[in-house]
């Protein structure tokens, strides 16, 4: 894709299918490109937890709980101030790409010398030459960072999935060739600097953009302002959602955090996979902010079926999550299993809870969000101080007390300037957290009166009980959807999607500029069920 004309004006060309078509399209093609992703990482962490100790995956978190925030330093901000602004042309672009550069270019090599830092802080010498290694990933990722987000406003997100796709294929590949010829913790640095590398070497053949030099370009200031307070809030919310892992690193040591991180990981996988539809719905939001009718049925709509969905893996996770670890990881992480029947519950919650970022980015209020993050930070990291003496069981309890915690507040906070306030989000999604609670109560029950199930041994029984389990579940929570909404209403709206979710090769056609027009065909984007969403 070029992405701009010899006047360095930018070319939204996309489907000219209308900005329901291009959204709902966008989100098939993102949620099925992590969907393939979800697919690579079970297959590396299946493999690497074979060929690694938990103390390497362990040692590795170690550096990595500071190296992705700074590896994040114009990875979040910079692609957001795109996508929001409502005109961008080559000039500017091409001074955020040299700004982000610089900055990334720094940052790397202070990195690298303060590794001796991180291996004081941990008593591991190991660390230090870990930090200089991870390092690398600061600089590299930097470089694809303006070209993956010209590719996201111009709607490509099928040319952006298949280019994350082909990266974490490559990094999963070098991971496990590094892993078996015996580099240990070192084949987990090597994956990672190859997949920021395949990254930047897969943006830019797919976006046919070379920046230019820097020079003197009205919006430069405002778009670094914006990026600015976008990423001051992931900051904040990167340390609320990294603290755990410095805790657990330096009260209880390696091997704890080992088996903390894989639940973390596995937990935290289920759930990326629901929201990486955020790009694409900040980008179709901001397109309606002026429109309040429009806007609250967007989100409200596209809410019920994140519910739908989220409430289901949560609840049926807390009820598998044993047997899946032994089944993904082996016998050797049974402690790793115990941890994730206490994330499960916070999965669904947790989809739901982080939707509100959307509504203070499409709207433009990136200080807002910045200010709610510091009291998150602030009542999530008490949590985490309470749950301590309960080991890092207790710290995955705390994470799913805190999303509980915070809902309420967060959504009355962020829709304040729009008169948006729980009451509607409560209303798109009560009824699947009851379905959800019941179906999950119920199936608890049925189980334990099924003793051969309970005790069938090894892999074989863990899943036996994974699918009985879960077929279940599924009949008991799909059930009570249906008895709840009183008719097939959310099963139906989902299917009315599938159509535009499939075709998604049809984006791939150039065609005229979106049409942002709000006729009947934007207004029915996620056409919420009755009732769901007054």
């Amino acid at each position: 894709m070029k992405p701009f004309d010899v006047n360095g004006v930018f070319l939204p060309r996309t489907d000219g299918g209308g900005l329901r078509t291009l959204a709902v399209r966008g989100a098939g093609i993102t949620v099925l490109s992590q969907g393939l992703s979800f697919a690579v990482q079970i297959i590396a962490t299946v493999v690497l937890a074979r060929l690694l100790a938990p103390a390497d995956f362990g040692v590795v978190t170690m550096v990595t709980t500071f190296s992705v925030l700074l590896v994040s330093v114009g990875q979040i901000g910079f692609p957001e101030a795109v996508l929001q602004r409502d005109n961008i042309d080559h000039f500017l672009v091409s001074n955020l790409f040299w700004i982000n550069v610089g900055a990334s270019l720094l940052l790397t090599i202070g990195f690298a010398a303060a590794g001796w830092l991180l291996a004081r802080f941990y008593g591991d010498p190991r660390v230090a030459h870990i930090a200089v290694g991870t390092s690398l990933t600061i600089f590299l990722t930097s470089t694809s960072v303006l070209h993956l987000a010209l590719l996201k406003r111009a709607m490509r997100f099928s040319t952006v999935s298949a280019n994350d796709i082909f990266a974490r294929a490559v990094s999963v590949a070098v991971s496990i060739l590094c892993g078996w010829v015996g580099f240990g913790y070192w084949a987990l640095v090597a994956g990672a600097v190859a997949q920021s590398l395949a990254t930047s070497v897969g943006a830019w053949t797919l976006c046919r953009w070379v920046p230019g030099l820097p020079r003197r370009v009205a919006g430069t200031g405002s778009a670094v302002r914006f990026a600015v307070q976008v990423y001051g809030r992931f900051g904040v919310d990167y340390f609320t959602r990294n603290m755990d892992n410095l805790l657990v690193g330096w009260r209880f040591g390696s091997v704890s955090l080992g088996f903390y991180k894989k639940a973390y990981d596995l937990f935290a996988l289920s759930s990326n996979q629901l929201l990486s539809v955020f790009p694409v719905a900040v980008s179709t939001l901001s397109r309606l902010n002026r429109d309040p009718v429009q806007y609250r049925r967007y989100f409200l709509g596209g809410l019920s079926v994140l519910a739908l969905v989220g409430m289901g893996v949560g609840a049926n996770l807390t009820l598998v999550g044993k047997d899946l670890v032994h089944l993904v990881l082996g016998p050797g992480w049974d402690a790793s299993g115990r941890m994730l029947t206490f994330f499960g519950p916070g999965i669904g919650i947790m989809l739901i809870y982080g939707t509100h970022g959307m509504i203070h980015l499409s709207i433009g209020t990136p200080g807002r969000w910045f200010r709610w993050g510091i009291l998150e930070f602030t009542v999530t990291g008490l949590l985490f101080l309470l749950a301590l003496p309960w080991g890092p069981t207790g710290i995955a309890a705390a994470w799913t007390a805190s999303f509980w915690i915070l809902i309420v507040p967060a959504f009355s906070y962020a829709g304040r300037p729009i008169q948006f306030g729980f009451t509607a989000v409560l209303a798109a999604v009560w009824k699947y957290l009851l379905a959800s609670l019941v179906a999950g109560c119920a199936c608890a029950v049925i189980i334990r009166r099924i003793p051969f199930l309970l005790t069938a041994p090894g892999s074989l029984g863990a899943l036996a009980r994974i699918v009985t389990t879960s077929l279940l579940f599924g009949l008991l929570y799909i059930g009570g959807v249906v008895v709840l909404h009183r008719g097939y209403a959310p099963l139906s709206q989902i299917a009315g999607l599938l159509p535009d979710m499939v075709w998604w090769r049809r984006s791939m056609r150039p065609s005229p500029a979106v049409d942002v027009t709000y006729g009947s065909d934007a207004s029915a984007l996620f056409t919420p069920s009755t009732g769901d969403t007054t």
